[in-house]
């Protein structure tokens, strides 16, 4: 059985951590999505998948 997920038992400097990562994946996302409709390059496109499912993985809460 799995145990639900609670940020509040994280110590406080991973807490920290976390908040501002939350905060900033959405704008780098948004900076990456324009660089790679300007310069596709293979990179960018992984970059681009793997930022979106940080973004998917924070506004569900899996992190």
């Amino acid at each position: 059985m799995r145990k639900n997920y609670n940020p509040w038992l994280l110590p406080p400097c991973l807490r920290k951590i976390r908040f501002y990562c939350k905060a900033i994946v959405i704008p780098i996302c948004c900076f990456q999505l324009i660089r790679t409709l300007f310069v596709p390059t293979t990179g960018d496109f992984l970059l681009l998948i793997c930022l979106i499912g940080l973004c998917v993985a924070f506004h569900k809460d899996l992190i």
